[in-house]
């Protein structure tokens, strides 16, 4: 019987019915808002590198597979996936192959079912392991842009330090877990790097990778928030007014974040109905308020709904309000709440994870930037609504 043939015509259904199995498990999160385009990737050339594989007149070269399980590996690390969703999308694509030929399988003989299985698995086990080196080598790339780009940050921050002693212990506290981590996971996988064993580790190195990049970017993004709010503070931040569609900015911070608030089975509600169609203003310090506030209102929000809405106000002014159903933050607290390095904390933690204390004091300056006015309404278990307003056209100051 030749398998290779029959598993050339089920190709197309293996594909079909290992999308769907992808899309349905729940270990393979990364998939979920992916088109099915993306999620099927290269795995054709797969799986027709396994028809060769399989047929007797070809032998059992598998070189064919390399240059598609690299491909996909470096688009897996593009696309977010971790180690362990990559090798269950190979244990599914094992289950579906062996269900759907399992009725042609058994109709020979035991020797070639044995060779069909075997050469399979094979042919799997080679796929995952040429992906895994790709992805291997794509999180290497990406780790080394990471100690570049805070290279280049570390000697910005050292000139803030010495001149901002006020911020010193805060800013030292902030930085020395994530940092911590990073050099202890550096040095490890530089450890592993040498050892002459390393090509059996390569699971374990992923893993240090993934912590050292987490870390890494929480930490870069402390960087660039303490930095932001430092050029603003000495006079280094202008404004450059122009044309700005409005809609097209909320938009456009709504469609990048709706990732953050899926992950909480958050509901996002936007209203621009009443917006301006245009208002002079600098576009990029405008994107920067939006995201800022509503990736502030997903972060103390567990449950419920984020609505943002938009109008336009007397006197040339519009305004912009953001409203959650979080925490809530306490009177007490709502006069301190712009002020930097302030978090709000629940019942069991004194401040939400994730939460640096920058985000909404960098709102404040870049609203006053902007000639405009930031109002705050909350209430303790009910949400907060932060509603920003400004002027319809940014009057350029004389120097």
């Amino acid at each position: 019987m030749d398998f290779s043939q029959l598993l050339a015509e089920k190709t197309n259904t293996i594909l079909s019915k290992w999308i769907v199995s992808v899309r349905r498990d729940g270990q393979i999160e990364s998939a979920d808002d992916l088109s099915y385009t993306a999620i099927k990737n290269h795995l054709p050339e797969v799986l027709k590198a396994m028809v060769t594989v399989l047929s007797k007149s070809q032998g059992n070269d598998i070189k064919s597979i390399v240059t598609a399980s690299w491909e996909h590996g470096v688009l897996r690390a593009e696309q977010g996936f971790d180690p362990a969703e990559i090798a269950r999308e190979y244990h599914l694509l094992r289950t579906v192959i062996f269900e759907t030929m399992e009725p042609d399988l058994l109709e020979g003989t035991p020797l070639e079912i044995i060779r069909a299985m075997r050469l399979i698995d094979t042919v799997i086990d080679e796929a995952i392991a040429r992906c895994f080196n790709s992805y291997f080598e794509e999180r290497l790339r990406e780790l080394q842009q990471l100690y570049s780009s805070l290279t280049l940050h570390n000697q910005e921050l050292n000139r803030l330090v010495t001149t901002n002693q006020d911020y010193l212990s805060q800013i030292a506290h902030e930085l020395k877990s994530p940092l911590a981590s990073i050099i202890s996971y550096s040095n490890l996988f530089l450890r592993e790097q040498t050892d002459e064993t390393r090509e059996n580790k390569t699971y374990a190195n992923l893993e240090y990778i993934e912590r050292v990049l987490r870390n890494g970017r929480r930490l870069l993004r402390l960087i660039n928030d303490i930095l932001e709010l430092s050029r603003y503070d000495a006079g280094k931040i202008k404004p450059d007014p122009a044309p700005t569609n409005v809609s097209g900015v909320i938009n456009n911070v709504c469609e990048m974040l709706e990732p953050l608030a899926k992950e909480k089975n958050l509901q996002m509600i936007v209203d621009w109905k009443n917006a301006p169609e245009e208002v002079i203003t600098d576009p990029v310090q405008l994107q920067q308020i939006v995201t800022n506030i509503i990736s502030n209102a997903i972060r103390y929000t567990e449950s419920g709904t984020i609505i943002v809405m938009c109008q336009v106000l007397k006197l040339e002014r519009w305004a912009i309000a953001v409203s959650d159903s979080g925490i809530g933050i306490k009177p007490e607290d709502q006069a301190q709440i712009f002020e930097p390095y302030f978090r709000v904390g629940t019942a069991n933690k004194s401040y939400v994870p994730g939460s640096t204390g920058l985000g909404l004091a960098i709102v404040s300056r870049l609203v006053k930037l902007l000639q405009g006015e930031i109002n705050l309404v909350s209430e303790v278990g009910v949400g907060s609504t932060f509603t920003v307003i400004l002027p319809m056209q940014l009057q350029m100051l004389e120097n």
